[in-house]
């Protein structure tokens, strides 16, 4: 299994079963947290149920069509982040991450994203990638703002956690912005 270093306080690891207790009982603790923004904390909170993730994201991993990471902050996990797709025919990956609540307002989240879209250029060659945000998620909008993200576009009624549909703001960078 492979890490990046983000920085001296940050590092990405690829999934591992190992880290299906983490994620459990983070999310157990913090699940109405994740709740506002993410659909599967409703679904997603024992250890079985991560390793059951960690598994299908390890095969999407081995065909290249995704690639998921645990995020350590001071070695331990804090949340996840990934390139929730890989296309490799349009030259594009979408950036997916989820934080703990404790861990909110130190800058984790943008210098994840930064180091993201640094793999997706020089490592895996894409021309582009892509973040979506609800759109009342100001948070996570201005994460896109910071690294240097244009906001494309609006898309109405994108997903429903709960009893809300939420609206999208997609935000992309280029290669050669």
């Amino acid at each position: 299994m492979f890490n990046y270093a983000v920085d001296d306080e940050i590092k990405l690891a690829l999934v591992q079963e190992s880290f299906a207790a983490h994620y459990a009982e983070l999310v157990c603790e913090q699940v109405d947290y994740l709740s506002q923004w993410l659909v599967w904390p409703a679904y997603c909170q024992t250890e079985q149920d991560f390793r059951l993730f960690i598994q299908r994201s390890l095969h999407d991993y081995a065909d290249g069509k995704s690639m998921t990471c645990a995020i350590i902050y001071n070695d331990k996990i804090v949340g996840n982040c990934s390139f929730n797709s890989i296309d490799h025919c349009l030259k594009k990956v979408e950036i997916g991450y989820w934080l703990s609540k404790q861990e909110q307002g130190k800058g984790i989240i943008t210098r994840v994203v930064e180091k993201l879209i640094s793999i997706a250029f020089e490592e895996l060659d894409m021309e582009k990638v892509q973040l979506s945000a609800a759109t009342e998620n100001r948070t996570s909008r201005a994460v896109a703002k910071r690294v240097g993200m244009t906001l494309e576009g609006t898309i109405t009624n994108q997903e429903k956690i709960g009893d809300q549909i939420l609206d999208h703001a997609v935000y992309g960078i280029h290669r050669n912005q």
